[in-house]
């Protein structure tokens, strides 16, 4: 194909369609410019967002995301093959557009040489290999039909012909390219040329085989009419994929380099308004498509409906009205029917109540397995959180939630108890006496231990505290809590979309925390440990106690007896802010593994892909619609596993899971324990806690 008689043999071949070929490429090109700028538009209109900071983290998002692929293979079969056709186009993106310019400039454009001939042969593979997958991805969408690309009625029509179509169109354009290079190699051989040899068993090496026995003229004919449906199918998928499912080919690569790179965060109500000024927002939250931001509207274009989002969502697994493709998909289709490329638009429809429904949006616990998840680095929490600020700017909130929020107002905790009463948990003269706790209003300490609502008022839950305490002092470290000056640290009332009163709770503990003279922050609850480390601003440094635990007993500062029973398994549940928010995955397996006869097997949904026991933003007080108590799904997983014992790291947990434990059947045959509490049975004590061991867990 690189010799001049080739090209020319090639150029004759092509030459009486030079016109129409330049005139395809015209309206091909002017048709994609069109439909870019008119699916820009909402973008422009949407609320700021910035993006362009730490530019090297962003590459380095791009590299290993979207070049890299790298959370495709969570999803062994369909990774694999995403995998092969992702390369392929990007081993074909210089054949192909070099390809588009013969037909106008009668030059093949292929380099000269060795590389010329090593970069075709690989292209003729990869053509072959993007084909075939090609036909098994409309066979699978067909006959197989994973589970995770089904459309619920309340959700509308499936998107299969769309998808069908889409894929059919890449084949042809495959066997069109790969025609049109079996027509020029044959007529190569026919003129007498040795030329280049086409890749063995390769798709253009198949194809050329029946042109062997056709004459000099068919053989043209074939060349000019693989090469026009090439052109017209190229540009038919370019301009096509802005109107269905993929356009995230053409949005993917900028919506990862944009991706958010700090987990745990929230985006602000208004990225261009500080804190300080939210008395001056007239509105807040997302009513209106318009008031997402460029971002996320960007999120929207990019998904590739491909369902892992929902398929790993715990509100969809137990039959919630949420489901987080369907955040996006719907968004999309908002965006195309009020944004429409020919014509003029409509916008400002409220969200809510129309495109989405409120037990929609409320049934999200914020648990990111959704964003942990997506290949493209789609994320929805802060879509949630944003419709949710928007809601309760309207008025609109669940009843069984606006007891909790008027007491947090008032009393700074959901309960509605006394502020006084919060140090209630250290007052136990047992236990002071075997570890007493200062009250930092009237002592100074090294460390603060930031007990937070759930370990200080329930009764059940100050086991935790109590077992924070005696690991503290076994540890030797100098530490204190703020007593009655401690309010909420606000996590699930900014995660519900109360921004001011989360402002009010965070700007209250700050100058208590500031006050204190603290050199660093700990706590035993993961959604306190968030708060602290990602939503305040000038704190001390925070640890969970996990990582205390962790880092000391490394250290020889712990050290564990055996345990009492061997013949028990244990397993560990990751919670949601502890893990996926915050990537503390080692140190609580580090610990268990450290104690002595103890056996710890895994749950099949861990680490990043743990199963989220439905506590997060104020999940707790809320009564959402579901099949079954997400509690109940997840002791159900440590069963299915063979333990006996679910140890966790979360107050918020270990109220959902012993509560799932009696719903699902399990009493007697299984419990559960905070890392905290494990940790206090077991560790060698030193002489002067000695005898704090008959009052763990009291």
């Amino acid at each position: 194909m690189e010799s001049g008689s080739v090209v020319s043999l090639v150029s004759s071949w092509l030459k009486p369609g030079r016109h129409l070929f330049i005139l395809v490429d015209l309206i091909g090109v002017t048709s994609f410019a069109y439909i870019a700028w008119r699916r820009l538009v909402p973008l422009v209109r949407a609320q700021a967002d910035p993006r362009l900071d730490r530019p090297v983290a962003r590459l380095g998002n791009v590299a290993k995301f979207w070049f890299g692929q790298w959370k495709h293979p969570r999803y062994r079969g369909a990774g694999i093959l995403h995998i092969l056709i992702f390369a392929g186009f990007i081993l074909l993106v210089i054949r192909s557009f070099s390809t588009l310019l013969v037909g106008a400039f009668y030059s093949l454009s292929a380099p000269p040489g060795e590389f010329a001939r090593v970069y075709n042969t690989i292209t003729d593979y990869a053509a072959t290999v993007v084909f075939t997958c090609m036909l098994v991805a409309i066979v699978r969408r067909l006959v197989f039909r994973p589970a995770r690309y089904a459309v619920p009625t309340r959700y509308g029509k499936a998107h299969t012909a769309d998808a069908i179509f889409l894929l059919a169109l890449i084949a042809v354009l495959m066997a069109a390219e790969g025609l049109f290079s079996a027509a020029a190699a044959a007529g190569q051989f026919k003129v007498g040329e040795a030329g280049e040899q086409l890749a063995f068993l390769s798709l253009p090496w198949l194809l050329q085989i029946p042109l062997a026995s056709a004459s000099l003229a068919t053989i043209g004919k074939f060349c000019f009419g693989a090469y026009l449906v090439h052109e017209t199918t190229f540009y038919l998928l370019l301009c096509y994929r802005p109107f269905g499912i993929q356009f995230h080919v053409e949005t993917s690569l900028f919506n990862v380099y944009f991706a958010k790179l700090n987990r745990g965060t929230v985006k602000p109500v208004r990225w261009d308004v500080p804190d300080s000024a939210l008395d001056q927002v007239k509105t807040f939250g997302v009513k209106t498509f318009e008031d997402f931001t460029w971002k996320h509207m960007l999120d929207f274009y990019s998904c590739a409906d491909c369902g892992r989002c929902s398929d790993s969502c715990p509100a969809n697994a137990v039959g919630r009205p949420l489901s987080p493709r369907f955040l996006s998909i719907k968004a999309r289709d908002y965006a195309f029917q009020h944004y429409p490329v020919l014509g003029r638009s409509t916008n400002h429809q409220a969200l809510v109540g129309s495109v989405y429904s409120d037990d929609e949006i409320w049934s999200c616990t914020t648990c990111g397995a959704c964003e942990e998840e997506c290949p493209l680095l789609i994320e929805n929490i802060d879509k949630i959180v944003d419709l949710r600020r928007g809601m309760i700017d309207d008025g609109n909130v669940p009843q069984s939630l606006q007891k909790p929020l008027k007491a947090l107002e008032s009393r700074g905790n959901p309960y509605g108890k006394m502020e006084k009463k919060r140090a209630d948990w250290a007052t136990n003269k047992e236990f002071q006496r075997v570890c007493p706790v200062k009250t930092l209003a009237k002592n100074t300490a090294n460390t603060l231990y930031f007990v937070d609502s759930m370990t200080s008022y329930d009764d059940r839950m100050q086991s935790i505290a109590r077992s924070t305490a005696r690991i503290l002092a076994n540890i030797g470290d100098d530490f204190g809590i703020l007593g009655g000056a401690e309010r909420d640290s606000g996590h699930e009332v900014r995660r519900f979309g109360e921004e001011t009163l989360f402002t009010a709770l965070r700007d209250h503990n700050t100058d208590a925390i500031k006050a204190s003279g603290v050199k660093k922050i700990v706590t035993a609850d993961p959604h306190a440990f968030n708060a602290l480390r990602h939503d305040y601003k000038d704190v001390p440094p925070v640890e969970h106690i996990s990582q205390v635990i962790a880092r000391t007993s490394a250290a020889g500062l712990i050290r564990f007896n055996a345990v009492e029973r061997p013949d028990q398994i244990y397993t560990y549940h990751d919670p949601c802010y502890l893990g996926r928010h915050n990537d503390v995955y080692d140190d609580p397996r580090n610990v268990l593994d450290a104690i002595p006869g103890l056996k710890r097997v895994e749950m099949q949904r861990s680490r990043d892909r743990s199963f989220c026991c439905g506590g997060g933003g104020l999940m707790l007080f809320y009564e959402p619609k579901e099949e079954q108590r997400m509690g109940v799904t997840r002791v159900e997983m440590a069963a299915e596993a063979g333990a006996d014992v679910i140890v966790t790291a979360c107050p918020f947990c270990m109220v959902n899971l012993e509560d799932a434990i009696k719903v699902a059947g399990l009493e007697g045959k299984m419990t559960a324990i905070d890392l905290a509490e494990l940790v206090d049975r077991q560790m060698v004590r030193h002489d002067s806690t000695s005898t704090a061991t008959s009052y763990v867990g009291g």
